[in-house]
């Protein structure tokens, strides 16, 4: 299960069920493209097929939706 926090344009933003032993964090994609971005602080953790540009946007977009995700994240695995 891959629940969908948000939707911003071609992005869509989501978890894996599977990653609640991780530090708190959000997946994008983009057509083939994905990234993970750590929420606390926000800094890309991972990403494939993303050009540079756009990871830089990404960033931008994740640091500003931050609270969001991360309420989205506690609310999906619990506190």
């Amino acid at each position: 299960m891959s629940p969908t926090v948000r939707v911003l344009g071609p992005y869509r933003f989501f978890f894996y069920s599977g990653d609640l032993n991780e530090p708190p964090h959000i997946h994008v994609e983009r057509e083939r493209a994905t990234a993970k971005f750590w929420l606390e602080p926000v800094s890309l953790a991972a990403s494939r097929r993303f050009p540079a540009h756009e990871l830089r946007h990404l960033e931008e977009v994740v640091h500003t939706n931050a609270n969001v995700f991360l309420e989205a994240w506690h609310e999906f695995y619990g506190r």
